[in-house]
């Protein structure tokens, strides 16, 4: 597959992106961004390749200069109730819902696009190919890395600033050793063992 994406003919597209579906804990996290073409910012890439810092610097970038982004969640309980698939569909519809100017087109990472009232496209590996998904990847992963960092303050004993919720070694001997916090998701595997309910 070729590593150049061509875009639909639409001058107002936003790119989807998620953070969150595999951690055990927290609310799964998307963006939704349209890019100003006029204001480029240098440097976009799927935020998993980029440090930190440059996520930080980014997001920042990106809010101050994009046309329109917004944030959307799914909580844990609605990851319990409908599972991780379609609460991610739910939380990248709120995304787009809450942009403050609607896109003709909405571009997707990954293979499956949410129901949406204008058209859109999955895009494999978007957030490496896309740069309105690379944006959308990086304000979702700043937002949910600092929710967290917030976690792990009111929780210090689990380790979630350096995991993020992963399942992690660490994060699975704390959860068998203390249980499960209100933020864990119940329908997850090692929760429901730690809950003794699996």
């Amino acid at each position: 597959m070729s590593d150049v994406f061509i875009y639909p003919s639409a001058a107002l597209i936003a790119g989807v992106d998620e953070v969150g579906r595999g951690p055990l804990v927290g609310a799964v996290v998307t963006a939704a961004v349209i890019l100003d073409p006029t204001r480029p910012i240098v440097g976009l890439a799927d935020s998993k390749k980029l440090s930190e810092k440059r996520r930080q610097a980014l997001s920042l970038e990106i809010k101050q200069k994009a046309l329109a982004w917004s944030l959307g969640r799914a909580e844990p309980e609605e990851i319990d109730r409908l599972n991780i698939l379609h609460a991610t569909m739910l939380a990248m519809q709120r995304a787009v819902a809450g942009l403050a100017v609607t896109p003709e087109w909405v571009l997707v990472d990954g293979n499956r696009c949410p129901a949406l009232p204008m058209p859109s496209l999955a895009v494999v590996k978007g957030d490496s190919r896309v740069a309105e998904i690379s944006a959308a990847s990086i304000l979702a992963k700043v937002a949910r890395d600092s929710e967290m960092v917030e976690l792990d303050r009111r929780f210090p004993e689990y380790g979630f600033a350096q995991h993020k919720g992963y399942p992690t070694a660490f994060h699975l001997e704390k959860l068998a050793l203390l249980g499960a916090t209100i933020y864990h998701r119940r329908s997850f595997a090692p929760v429901k063992r730690a809950l003794g309910l699996a």
